[in-house]
């Protein structure tokens, strides 16, 4: 492995980038980073990259010291990233997970978490919603879910509250962002009856098809239902969503762009304009 990454980053003079998780042959991340680089004229190559399990770490060694200049980090490498680190960003010190890895001129390995702000700019600048105000459910406790929570109380929201199958993880979560503002846990059995501006989901059950247990009629009236999860198809969370009479109710491709845009900027020192590349991926 080591010997093809050299190959790779010295076989030319392009600047070198990656994705790195397992599995990692679904990534849209070549791609997104590619339509980036040609609407910006940077000359830099990008590529996914599989590590083996046990093998994180040295895998983000032999990038680095092959000349690397910056990977993106997913499942499930994102806890094991943050440790790596040895300068974290504000949010990414918060969430506990990292999901951009940059390296400085004294080879120190810099990390930042771009997921909450890439949801935060999807819904207020593509989809032209509010979140200041607004009352808001999360669902799920694990890391996605972890990394969005700093982001969304930058907005502003009336309160938030994080709804998991063990209100234990979800209470974790609450005494780690309590400082922010009115954020408290529930279990899902213990939401009928409350109202919810904005519902976001941040498990994977949509993915395999599944739907966390939601009671009926806890959206409000012109709410919306965010899944920070993406497919071709609706998610199962989406078509819920549409059923409760969302007014807008999507899944988390506008996300993953931004999110990306955000280390592409963290990197390259400029902002792409992701208007495009969405519309490109939702055709």
């Amino acid at each position: 492995m080591v010997s093809k990454l050299l190959e790779i980053t010295l076989s030319s003079n392009v600047d070198h980038y990656a994705v790195l998780g397992n599995p990692i042959s679904h990534s849209l991340s070549p791609q997104i980073h590619q339509q980036f680089a040609e609407q910006t004229d940077q000359n830099l190559r990008y590529q996914a990259l599989e590590a083996p399990l046990e093998q994180f770490q040295e895998m983000v060694e032999q990038f680095r010291l092959a000349g690397g200049k910056g990977l993106n980090i997913t499942v499930p490498f994102k806890q094991q990233a943050w440790k790596l680190t040895e300068q974290r960003s504000e949010f990414a010190e918060r969430a506990g997970s990292v999901n951009t890895l940059s390296f400085d001129q004294n080879n120190r390995i810099i990390g930042d978490n771009t997921d909450g702000c890439g949801m935060v700019r999807d819904i207020l600048v593509n989809l032209q919603q509010t979140i200041k105000g607004k009352r808001i459910l999360l669902l799920g406790a694990g890391g996605a879910v972890r990394g969005v929570v700093d982001p969304l109380f930058k907005e502003q929201p009336a309160s938030c509250v994080i709804a998991n199958r063990t209100i234990s993880r979800a209470e974790q979560l609450v005494e780690v962002f309590s400082d922010l503002g009115d954020v408290s846990a529930t279990e899902f059995s213990d939401l009928a009856g409350r109202e919810f501006d904005l519902i976001i989901n941040g498990t994977s059950a949509s993915l395999q098809g599944e739907l966390p247990p939601l009671p009926k009629n806890i959206l409000a009236e012109a709410g919306v239902c965010y899944d920070m999860m993406y497919s071709k198809a609706p998610t199962k969370f989406v078509e819920w969503g549409r059923e409760q009479e969302a007014v807008l109710a999507v899944d988390g491709l506008g996300m993953l762009i931004e999110q990306a845009a955000e280390s592409f900027h963290i990197w390259r020192d400029v902002r792409p304009l992701t208007d495009s590349v969405i519309k490109s991926f939702r055709s």
